[in-house]
């Protein structure tokens, strides 16, 4: 069997696994102990990311003529991938904050929703809150002032029930 044809089932597995992805972040994992990188992939996991490690040249044969071709330049050394397909901030953010605690692992670059970040802008990236975080604090100021007529409203009506008492009373 051909080298080629040996390779083909993996390049076709990495396209299957950014094609529609929200996003993909590239890592440097080198230095990285199994306890770390075990501690990383369960918390990939568990933020449904998938995070594999590929040859690079199969990732540069993967994202030929993709969205994630600008990261073609990014791969050497010893990397892997963070694909997300529903949440576009959370392998920056889960990576970044892995990494603050494990400075072995570096952010190389990304790709999110179509637009190539460098290692900052997957920095600043990993800052923005989880889409979930983001609509509980849009629900929140949404639903603050209706709250505050409604309790502007009840005071209201217990102070005109209590002028109204007041002269029964005397």
């Amino acid at each position: 069997m051909a080298k080629v044809e040996l390779k083909k089932p993996v390049v076709e597995e990495i396209s299957n696994a950014v094609d529609g992805a929200a996003s993909v972040v590239l890592v440097n994992y080198s230095g990285l102990n199994v306890a770390q990188d075990t501690e990383l992939r369960k918390s990939l996991r568990e933020a449904g990311v998938n995070y594999k490690v590929y040859k690079n040249t199969m990732m540069n044969l993967a994202f030929k003529g993709t969205d994630y071709e600008s990261l073609v330049p990014y791969l050497n050394g010893t990397n892997a991938i963070a694909i997300s397909k529903d949440d576009a901030t959370a392998p920056a953010r889960i990576l970044a904050g892995f990494a603050k605690k494990n400075p072995q692992l570096e952010l190389i670059a990304g790709v999110v929703e179509g637009s190539l970040y460098d290692q900052k802008a997957v920095a600043a990236l990993a800052e923005v809150p989880s889409r979930e975080v983001l609509l509980s604090r849009l629900l929140g100021s949404m639903q603050s002032p209706i709250a505050n007529f409604a309790r502007v409203i009840k005071q209201i009506a217990e102070k005109d029930g209590e002028a109204e008492a007041a002269p029964a009373a005397e």
